[in-house]
């Protein structure tokens, strides 16, 4: 039986569709608090989707439906809502605007065609959604700008345009300008620049159609010749820029033809101002949508291979093609169970289907590899948290899967005779630790089960038990998407805590030194004598651990000689002086005396560990902190600041370069200083520095630091 929609106010079935040429993928991407999910709701009430609109503040739109995002009042997941209009199947794909939920983001991209932009025209642009203008340009990405929050006292329309063009290029060229009402203040309409009419809302949506008042007349004429310019020096007619130059008035259908070309090849860029709280120009928004936007037949397709990586012949978007499809999100519904989002490339998807499900390559970061063939009961169309069923799914469109058993985040579909894998999407690396402890057994059972869904669901968050410092730490994007999974694990019945983060050190003798251990019981039992003597020199970074045997006359008993090497290895690996490994030593045995009926191994191993603490208490303990290398990028004018704050982490800078419009800083840092660096360069560099780090060497931590954490591992051991 299919489920009921929860959500409010959504009237008729699901659209389906037999064809992806009536099928557009569309990501609204933009900084948190541009408009996204207001734009959203605004479409699916303009199109009859929902009877209403809901509000952000109020917690009841479609796409934030999540708690934490109504918590937040922010969206924290990419969420899919489709839309019908002109018989064209929209989907669109709200993806979270803060920099911690990029993961969401990169979702959203892998499973769209084209890209909406959505801009405030009150509050402007952030430096990440310039570099992500930029990455859509580089794989070729169709694009169009949204100018949203019209409404607002301080909104900007020419400021915003001019903002755009500064950082996304020339080619942004508005296909409306905003008209003001009677009151002189607020939007009331639209002006058409290709058509020279006037949209007219101030009576509502949909708009009155008209003539341009002669006010309008020296604007039209202004920024009309400019698109058109724009527009004509993108044609495939060679000949249209010399007839337009002429003076010949070129006709409204051929601009039109040559603007939708423009714009589905990603070389032209609409911009269209649009307000969710009025519905201003959300018919011309769903123009450009559903007829500039290109279709899944003219986006490129990822590469696939076999199971065992060998390549495969490209794909093509066809319902009668092979199965191959990709989840491109997981989620946990706590009456659904796993809700997979899916994205078809090729062939067709329908009910109790047998398929099969591989996920390969991301055992790092907590996804071990895994092939399994499941069949799925029932298919839907998405809308937030609804779920429509529908009774087949074909290349190009989005549905949603539920009670898969192994489905994750990444995942590829395939035919069960033919299983295929998915080039992977590129995923940002997790650099914010957050260790995290159970405040009872039974809640260390439900964090396992919490943890082990909320992984499946999220590759950009990586879970790993540190051997060393014994800590469950997970590894995330930014304090707010720590937040988000703190918050789901507790409501998921789980009673936890955080503490801080211990980076994993290392131990070694500073100066060498003479150790003496005796094991020696007056209870008379089997195996309590064992006495021995060494010497201890530290040895270069890197060298490992010798043990040497200098013993003469048989002090030592040749049998008993490795047991005094096990007992010293195994106390360096308890370490001596705050719980971490002892490396880069050389252990000589020296002396020794054993008992004919007394000694045993186990007595010498116990002799071993104590002539080593003995060594350590008699001599100098160093204690050794990772030291990364870490590069990072930011604009030009953050350089000065991150290299002083570099210097006050006892980073050593090795050099800075430039890369297009970006300044690339490489420095050695410890790790102890990097624990909270994701959360400190985004603030430094208003979120548009980005970092990436890997381990160079162990070196020596300041004496003042060694003994804070040789005093924090005392008091932690009691």
């Amino acid at each position: 039986m299919a489920q009921k929609s929860q959500e409010k106010g959504v009237t008729g079935p699901a659209p389906v569709v037999e064809e992806p040429g009536r099928v557009r993928n569309v990501v609204l991407v933009g900084h948190s608090g541009a408009g996204k999910t207001a734009l959203v709701e605004a479409l699916l009430a303009a199109t009859g989707t929902i009877s209403r609109a809901g509000s952000v503040t109020d917690g009841t739109t479609v796409c934030d439906h999540d708690p934490t995002a109504v918590k937040q009042q922010r969206s924290v997941a990419l969420a899919c809502a489709p839309l019908l209009y002109d018989d064209i199947k929209v989907n669109l794909l709200d993806t979270p605007g803060y920099a911690d939920f990029v993961g969401e983001l990169r979702a959203g991209l892998r499973a769209a065609d084209a890209a909406l932009f959505v801009v405030s025209a009150a509050d402007g642009m952030d430096a990440a959604t310039g570099s992500l203008w930029e990455e859509c340009a580089a794989v070729g990405m169709p694009r169009a700008v949204a100018v949203t929050r019209l409404d607002h006292q301080r909104a900007d329309f020419d400021e915003t345009i001019a903002i755009c063009q500064r950082v996304f290029g020339d080619n942004v060229l508005p296909l409306y300008l905003p008209m003001l009402g009677d009151d002189g203040e607020t939007v009331a309409g639209l002006i058409g620049l290709i058509t020279q009419r006037v949209f007219d809302y101030s009576e509502g949506y949909p708009p009155v159609v008209r003539e341009p008042d002669a006010e309008h007349l020296p604007a039209i004429e202004e920024y009309r010749n400019a698109l058109l310019e724009g527009i004509i020096a993108e044609s495939e007619d060679e000949t249209l820029m010399d007839r337009y130059l002429a003076g010949e008035e070129i006709e409204s259908s051929v601009i039109i033809a040559d603007l939708e070309k423009a714009v589905a090849r990603g070389h032209f860029y609409p911009a269209v101002p649009v307000c969710a709280e009025t519905s201003l120009g959300l018919d011309a928004l769903l123009q450009v949508l559903t007829q500039g936007f290109p279709s899944p037949l003219e986006h490129p397709l990822p590469a696939i291979t076999g199971l065992d990586g060998s390549p495969r012949e490209p794909l093509a978007c066809d319902p009668a093609g092979p199965l191959v499809a990709e989840v491109v999100k997981t989620t946990i519904d706590p009456y659904v169970g796993r809700v997979s989002l899916v994205r078809l490339f090729s062939g067709t998807l329908t009910p109790d289907q047998s398929v099969h499900i591989a996920g390969h390559g991301m055992s790092r970061r907590g996804h071990p590899d895994h092939d399994a063939d499941e069949r799925f009961a029932h298919l839907y169309s998405p809308l937030g948290s609804g779920l429509r069923e529908v009774p087949r799914a074909v290349a190009g469109d989005i549905v949603a899967v539920t009670k898969s058993t192994t489905a994750e985040t990444g995942d590829t579909i395939s035919a069960k005779d033919a299983p295929l894998l998915i080039e992977p999407w590129e995923m940002p690396e997790p650099l914010l630790p957050i260790a995290i402890v159970a405040k009872s057994r039974s809640d260390e059972d439900a964090l396992a089960k919490n943890l082990g869904r909320l992984v499946a669901g999220d590759p950009t968050m990586r879970l790993e038990r540190n051997p060393e410092t014994h800590q469950l730490v997970l590894w995330c994007m930014g304090e707010a998407h720590a937040d988000v999974v703190l918050d789901r694990l507790r409501a998921g019945g789980v009673d936890l805590d955080t503490e801080p983060v211990r980076v994993a050190l290392r131990e070694t003798f500073g100066t060498g030194g003479r150790g003496h251990g005796r094991h020696v019981k007056q209870s008379g039992g089997h195996g309590q004598y064992a006495v021995c003597d060494i010497d201890v020199e530290p040895l270069p970074r890197g060298a490992g651990f010798e043990f040497v045997d200098k013993v003469v006359g048989g002090a030592v008993p040749n049998n008993y000689i490795p047991s005094v090497e096990k007992g010293v290895r195994a106390q360096m690996e308890r370490g001596i002086a705050a719980g971490y490994p002892v490396v880069d030593v050389r252990v000589t045995l020296v002396d020794g005396k054993a008992h004919s009926v007394d000694s045993s191994d186990a007595a010498f191993q116990t002799a071993g560990g104590q002539a080593l603490r003995d060594a350590a208490e008699k001599g100098q303990v160093v204690l050794l902190e990772p030291v990364d290398e870490v590069t990072i990028r930011v604009p030009d004018q953050f350089v000065g600041a991150v290299m002083s704050d570099l210097s006050g982490r006892r980073g050593r800078v090795l050099g800075t370069e430039t890369d297009n419009d970006r300044s690339v800083v490489r420095a050695e840092v410890p790790a102890t200083e990097l624990i909270r660096y994701a959360v400190e360069l985004r603030a430094m560099t208003s979120g548009s520095g980005t970092f990436s780090r890997s381990f160079a060497r162990h070196e020596a931590m300041p004496s003042h630091l060694a003994e804070q954490v040789k005093k924090e591992a005392a008091a932690r051991h009691g």
